[in-house]
């Protein structure tokens, strides 16, 4: 039985389409079906089979390889949200959190998949219901990252209510609320002030955006509860729900929404056991010597260079 890899990258980049060549031959070589979900790129390498439309060719693969940034993985995900195939991702973007193996790694990546040498971990999704005041049955939707309850004109604030486990929290003039899971805490939930999560901490972050209220701090949520976000009906502008940027409800003045921790995981493919402390380290650049290391180190070097010196005269 032959073995396949889908392949999801950014066809409109030159980076990502000689990266794409390059893996699509590694693998080809390993003994793999190569199947892309760019369909002009598909084209270009001049077999139509290769074509891949919507989910086709996603269970049938072993693994689903994506060539690019963050961006590009998210949409990868909506390819493998609700199977058991994991994502592999090769970062060609900027910070690239999600990715597991930079550019440069790329034939190394390749070696692994083809000896099954990963481990796949699980991240979990949040569920999202909308109710709408306009709409007799709810819509659904989830999310990887963070689901964004934001207005929808810019002129004037949200007026959003929350509430945890259906008893009312507080009420408040917004920019949005941020809905996030440990994932995507180091995103927009980051960005607007929100704590960083360890991936493995199994809980749901609220971060409401530039709220004018006293009490509007982020708040982490327990796996069980379930967070409510109503667009009040004073509201004076409607608001917008967007799921990892990739996916909106339009949300009139009376709108109610429900998020939960999601009973589907994304699956990810590792090939490192480093730990979340060296991965955050790496994509922010953080400095992890203290001044005082820092000064001993510069006076280590003085010493020995001054010791250089004696030794030369």
């Amino acid at each position: 039985m032959s073995r396949r890899v889908l392949i999801v990258t950014h066809g409109g980049r030159p980076q990502a389409v000689a990266a794409t060549a390059e893996a699509v031959a590694e693998l080809r070589s390993a003994g793999f079906e190569v199947t892309l979900h760019d369909d002009d790129l598909a084209a270009s390498f001049g077999d139509p089979a290769m074509e891949a439309r919507t989910r086709e060719g996603v269970t049938e693969s072993e693994v689903v390889m994506v060539l690019g940034g963050d961006g590009t993985i998210l949409r990868a995900a909506e390819l493998t949200h609700g199977t058991d195939v994991p994502l592999l991702g090769v970062n060609l973007g900027h910070v690239g959190f999600l990715a597991e193996s930079e550019r440069d790694n790329l034939h190394d990546a390749v070696r692994r998949v083809a000896d099954r040498d990963y481990v796949v971990e699980e991240r979990h999704v949040v569920d999202v219901l909308v109710h709408r005041p306009d709409r007799d049955e709810p819509e659904t939707g989830w999310a990887l990252n963070e689901a964004t309850v934001e207005k929808a004109s810019r002129e004037r604030m949200l007026e959003v209510g929350i509430a945890v486990d259906g008893r009312p929290l507080s009420s408040f003039g917004c920019d949005g609320v941020v809905i996030s899971t440990a994932t995507g805490s180091t995103a927009h939930a980051f960005s607007a002030g929100g704590p960083v999560m360890w991936p493995d901490v199994d809980a749901v972050l609220v971060v409401p955006l530039a709220a004018h209220a006293l009490f509007a701090r982020p708040l982490v949520i327990g796996p069980t509860s379930e967070l409510a976000v109503q667009v009040l009906d004073r509201s004076p502008v409607p608001g917008v729900l967007t799921c990892d940027g990739r996916r909106s409800i339009d949300l009139p003045a009376g709108s109610l929404i429900q998020v939960r921790r999601g009973a589907e995981p994304l699956r990810f493919a590792r090939l490192t056991h480093a730990p979340f402390t060296d991965r955050l380290v790496s994509k922010f650049s953080l400095p992890v010597i203290g001044w005082r290391e820092a000064a001993d180190e510069a006076a280590a070097r003085r010493d020995a260079d001054a010791q250089h010196r004696r030794e030369e005269w």
